[in-house]
């Protein structure tokens, strides 16, 4: 294992060095300047479009489900861990100022996964049995005709998908069903095993009905229990932020983190975490996207832009407000841990908001990232091999419950920058007919408010 942890450390080291990190966020950085930062300035418009018609039966264009099961998908594998762990590590590792640099990857994370989605619909295919599928692989494929990089991305998020998606999630569930309700490992790992397979042998559309019910009741559960934390610590909120602002621009672990932290550990454990948790970038979330119902790439690319916005921007910065309002970040725990230490200091029994939480989280992530892993597998190499991932799948969830947790975030994150390269390559090389469909669609739309 040690020899295992060597060989990860130093891929990572390389992956998640000065050029991938310039790379994801100057990806991101360009193509906001480039579409005028429309997330931004007309977020009213996108959450008017994404989150006040989640449940409209309204569908327009072709499609395999319906554009809020496919981001109710995208975000049951988004919305994992990482919003609970992950940030709680990122504080640990790299200070409070880490949460800054995971806010501004996130904003501009939130074009990058518009762009993403985009391409994704406007390059996706149908199968002769009337499947829609997409991603990554498909338009560099079929926007670049650079077949070999498609492979090398489908073959990275292939593996991904038991690092992120897999063993990370059932190693945390299975950690806090321990810490919490004295359940061995084991019996979570295998309890989690069961109620996935019964989920994942009906294909996206199963998936997409499932989640689109999961997906809300799970993040208002922690949503409102994180308010309610913050809330009784409203006194503490604006030395909360001007700790993070400051922090993020000097560098400060908190107790038991990585001695002399500075401003460049914050910077990488920020925007790390913030990719590892919304996956702007990735290349991920896209899969799930492309078999969307819609009648224009870009209506369904403010989904994306939604997602990113819901994962980070509210769900992320509640763990973090909640660890550093409540000072738990100074305890010298990291993790799950702490979380459940700052929602237990604010909140008696408040730990168990986050138990709760974790297993949802991470138990939806499961199901999102089987069908990318599905998708990925069955580019590479057709529908055959698929009925066999699935049952090396549900193994890998037993195996990832009894693992350990340091080498499984770091390979995770290895995994994820690696897909990154070739995802993140294609946009940027396509970014031309995504700067043209935004174009063309709010002409559309401005042509159709004035009618």
């Amino acid at each position: 294992m040690e020899t295992l942890m060597s060989i990860n450390s130093f891929v990572n080291n390389i992956v998640w060095g000065p050029p991938i990190l310039v790379l994801i966020v100057g990806s991101g950085l360009f193509l906001s300047i480039m579409t005028k930062f429309f997330s931004i300035t007309k977020l009213g418009y996108i959450l008017k479009n994404t989150f006040l018609k989640m449940f409209s039966k309204e569908q327009k264009g072709e499609g395999e489900v319906t554009a809020f099961q496919a981001v109710a998908t995208a975000l049951a594998a988004t919305v994992g861990t990482g919003n609970i762990a992950g940030v709680a590590t990122a504080i640990a590792s790299g200070g409070p100022g880490a949460v800054f640099w995971m806010w501004l990857a996130a904003v501009f994370g939130m074009t990058t996964k518009f762009s993403e989605v985009v391409l994704a619909v406007k390059f996706r295919e149908k199968t002769e049995d009337g499947r829609y599928v997409g991603g990554p692989m498909y338009f560099i494929k079929n926007g670049l005709g650079w077949g070999w990089m498609a492979t090398l991305f489908a073959i990275f998020g292939t593996l991904a998908s038991f690092g992120i998606g897999n063993m990370v999630q059932s190693n945390s569930v299975a950690l806090a069903m321990q810490g919490s309700f004295k359940v061995p490992p084991l019996a979570t790992g295998i309890i989690l095993a069961v109620i996935t397979a019964l989920v994942i042998v009906g294909g996206i559309k199963r998936i997409g009905a499932f989640t689109e019910k999961l997906v809300p009741f799970m993040a208002a559960i922690y949503i409102v229990g994180g308010l309610v934390i913050i809330f009784r610590n409203a006194s503490e909120i604006p030395a909360a932020f001007a700790t993070i602002f400051a922090d993020a621009f000097t560098g400060r672990a908190a107790v038991g983190g990585f001695a002399g932290a500075t401003m460049s550990n914050a910077i990488r454990y920020g925007v790390a975490r913030g990719v590892f948790t919304n996956e702007a970038g990735l290349g991920s979330a896209p899969i799930a996207h492309a078999a969307a119902t819609t009648d224009h790439p870009v209506r369904q690319g403010l989904w994306g832009v939604f997602e990113v916005f819901v994962d980070t921007i509210i769900i992320c910065s509640i763990t973090a407000l909640a660890i550093v309002t409540t000072g738990a970040w100074e305890s010298g725990q990291s993790g799950a841990v702490l979380t459940t230490l700052a929602f237990d200091t604010a909140l008696k029994g408040g730990g168990y908001i986050v138990s709760v939480g974790l297993v949802l989280f991470a138990y939806s992530t499961i199901i999102g990232w089987e069908y990318y892993g599905e998708r990925c597998l069955e580019y590479l190499a057709g529908t055959k091999p698929i009925l066999a991932y699935r049952i090396i799948w549900i193994v890998f969830i037993v195996v990832g419950a009894i693992g350990g947790l340091e080498f499984m975030w770091s390979l995770a994150d290895t995994l994820n920058g690696m897909m990154a390269i070739p995802n993140l390559i294609g946009v940027l090389f396509l970014s031309g007919t995504v700067f043209k469909l935004t174009k063309e669609f709010f002409a559309q739309e401005k042509n159709k408010a004035k009618e």
